[in-house]
């Protein structure tokens, strides 16, 4: 199997997988924010999330040395009696399988950017402690616990960036728009209608929330065609950050947002950021056997074997949550079936792509991790900086903000840097370790 040896090896790992893992989320939500199911894009995404990991694990683990006792290949570690170390490694894909599908009805109600930063940041406080501790102290411990302590500071702050934004929403939908005049809503029969009246003329645009909506086509009925293409009667292009923008995104979206409370999305946003925390140390049990579960003889599973078990339990779960939700929805979300999931073509590319980007970003991770301790492969978890420009530029968070929500967005994402170059510069050197 190949190896990664060395820091400059795993921190190139840590790299590629920051790169990967912050912009997998951001295929999700744009399909999201188009209308299509949250459960039908997780189940295209977890199909080519364990395609990625088959891949690694039939190549990486695979090549480069020859297989012997101490260092079998993937398909040598098959037949072994590891099923302690197995258990550790599914246990860890279910965790992360929880922590993605609670970022995904995240991301609708908290955005892209605060909850990446949210979650990697509990991620990092409590996962990393834990694997310092496991990978037997290999990282400086004078330089890591500063960079956790500027996540633990990032959380603060990514909550109190939401806080600051949802405000400045809240008066942009109630108060008069410089483009469109005030929001108005009706509701009735589970149907919400939200208008916007303008300077020249008014319009509407209703979607039904009853439990009669099947479909998505049948959740967003248009009664004014201008209206797809983000336009008022009078021509004008709704700009990111208006109302008017709010307004059009809201009705086009799979999940719905508004009047809702935003202790769901920070609720889910903290669930999320509990279980990546925990993800990390059991692959590190899995891989190391720190608590000696493994029989004499036996050689700890190599990263590409933990990998492919972690991901196999990663995608079970998935399925089967995700096909129960077809039925029997989450959040007012309409229902859905499988056939109806085979038919939706409709930017399966792009789950598809995501799945692809997470598996190898993870696998990335866990290789650069076995190589330079788990601790400070926890860096990845700066992921939020790349997630957070693809939001600011293709979703327009924050376009039109207060000058407030702008400080502490700024202030957050500075934190996060010197974060991620601490966690990196605290990176030891493993000791390779024979069976027992």
């Amino acid at each position: 199997m190949y190896l990664v040896d060395g820091k400059a090896g795993a921190i190139a790992c840590m790299l590629l997988s920051l790169l990967f893992l912050g912009t997998w989320p951001a295929f999700i939500t744009l399909l999201e924010r188009r209308g299509r199911l949250p459960q039908h894009t997780y189940l295209d995404y977890t199909i080519t999330n364990l395609v990625a990991a088959v891949i690694i694990a039939f190549t990486f683990g695979e090549i480069g040395h020859s297989s012997n006792p101490d260092r079998p290949n993937f398909i040598d570690q098959l037949s072994q009696h590891n099923l302690s170390s197995v258990l550790f490694a599914m246990l860890g894909g279910i965790f992360l399988s929880l922590g993605n599908l609670s970022s995904q009805y995240a991301f609708a109600f908290v955005g892209l950017s605060v909850t990446e930063v949210i979650s990697a940041s509990i991620c990092v406080v409590i996962g990393t402690t834990l694997n310092y501790f496991l990978d037997d102290k290999i990282n400086r411990a004078e330089i890591l616990f500063p960079g956790v302590g500027c996540f633990l500071i990032a959380v603060f702050l990514g909550s109190a960036v939401h806080k600051s934004n949802a405000k400045d929403n809240e008066a942009k939908l109630t108060g008069a728009s410089h483009d469109y005049g005030n929001v108005m809503k009706t509701e009735s029969g589970g149907k919400q209608t939200y208008a916007l009246r303008g300077k020249t003329a008014s319009y509407t645009r209703v979607y039904d929330t009853s439990e009669e909506a099947t479909s998505p086509n049948s959740v967003f009925p248009c009664i004014a065609d201008d209206l797809e293409t983000g336009t008022d009667a009078s021509g004008k292009k709704a700009k990111f950050g208006t109302a008017g923008f709010l307004i059009e995104l809201e009705n086009k979206r799979a999940i719905k947002v508004f009047g809702r409370s935003t202790l769901i999305g920070l609720a889910l946003t903290f669930f999320a950021g509990l279980c990546f925390s925990l993800f990390s140390p059991s692959f590190n049990l899995a891989t190391n056997d720190q608590w000696h579960t493994l029989k004499d003889g036996i050689p700890h599973l190599s990263v590409y074997t933990a990998f492919f078990y972690f991901s196999i339990s990663s995608f079970t779960i998935a399925t089967v949550l995700n096909l129960s939700f077809l039925y029997y929805p989450v959040l007012n979300l309409p229902k859905s079936s499988f056939k109806a999931y085979l038919m939706d073509w409709n930017g399966r590319g792009w789950a598809f792509l995501a799945g692809i980007l997470c598996g190898f970003g993870n696998g990335l991770q866990f290789m650069g991790g076995q190589a330079a301790g788990y601790a400070a492969a926890d860096a990845v978890q700066a992921l939020p900086l790349v997630s957070t420009f693809w939001g600011v530029v293709l979703f327009g968070e924050y376009r039109r903000s207060s000058r407030r929500t702008y400080i502490l967005l700024v202030s957050m994402l500075a934190m996060f840097a010197v974060a991620v170059a601490i966690l990196m510069a605290s990176s030891g050197q493993r000791k390779q370790v024979k069976s027992a």
